[in-house]
């Protein structure tokens, strides 16, 4: 009995390539961050050596900072974990933009791209794409990709095919954005949450110093000196702490601008293309 011929099915639309996210899970970078602080308030600034006669009750040396900032009491390695989650975040989003960007200059790839399209070499854009790898190199490829499967395409009218286009474009950028912004609310979090945590170390700073006073029923210099100084050793830690948190927030979240509005010109410049073309 003859076999018939079957017709292979035609092939599913390839979904748009995403990026990979960040390169920590704050999951568990941020427990390791506090366990490495602890220690670093036990055993670096809390060592014997740091304190007159190896007594942490004596206070610390003259001119010693390593036993003045431990004598900050328990909220110090509180806010040297914020300073650790700012400063190791803001490497991983650096590391993690530059891929993004690509390997080469945006702006370099923006224009020669744009120079193809206006030359209406969309394979050779494609390439270009392929080289330039990344966040923008993806969403790109994506657009022009579906450009080119358009140009074929004799169900759609002219309209329906660039609201295709742009729907495409969309939905690439759509799946970039996340991982191009993860990370950075922890970041900005930390940029107002350390002054806050800062006043609390100040506030019981403040309360020792006080009750101090109160217990001795003179003015006590010392334990007054002691309260005082644990007070604005937390409040210098928390404010330079969200002074590098906001710095570092806003220039990363202008690089993810910067990448946003290439990926929306060379997007808008592939629609116009299409509409003047076909």
């Amino acid at each position: 009995m003859e076999k018939k011929a079957t017709t292979p099915a035609p092939k599913a639309a390839a979904a748009p390539k995403k990026s990979k996210g960040g390169l920590l899970n704050p999951a568990w970078v941020i427990p390791l961050l506090f366990a490495i602080a602890l220690v670093i308030y036990m055993f670096v600034l809390g060592a014997p050596e740091h304190f007159i006669d190896g007594d942490h009750e004596k206070g610390p040396k003259p001119g010693d900072y390593y036993g003045i900032v431990y004598k900050g009491g328990p909220i110090v390695p509180i806010l040297m974990t914020c300073f650790l989650i700012v400063l190791v975040f803001t490497i991983e989003r650096l590391i993690t933009l530059s891929k993004a960007s690509g390997t080469a200059s945006i702006d370099g790839f923006v224009r020669k791209v744009r120079s193809l399209l206006d030359k209406n070499q969309i394979d050779e854009a494609i390439k270009e794409c392929d080289k330039q790898k990344g966040s923008i190199g993806n969403v790109i490829k994506t657009g022009l990709e579906k450009y080119k499967m358009l140009t074929t395409d004799t169900d759609l009218d002219k309209e329906q095919k660039l609201a295709a286009l742009s729907k495409e474009i969309e939905e690439a950028t759509t799946l970039e954005m996340p991982m191009l912004q993860k990370n950075l609310t922890i970041i900005a979090t930390l940029a107002s949450a350390s002054t806050l945590i800062a006043l609390l170390g100040t506030v019981i700073g403040m309360i020792k110093a006080f009750a101090a006073l109160g217990a001795s029923g003179s003015p006590d210099s010392a334990a007054l000196a002691t309260g005082i100084s644990e007070a604005l050793i937390n409040t210098g830690l928390g404010i330079g702490t969200a002074a590098i948190a906001t710095i570092s927030y806003a220039y990363l979240n202008s690089k993810v601008d910067d990448l946003t509005y290439s990926i929306d010109e060379i997007g808008m410049s592939i629609q116009q293309n299409f509409a003047t073309h076909y």
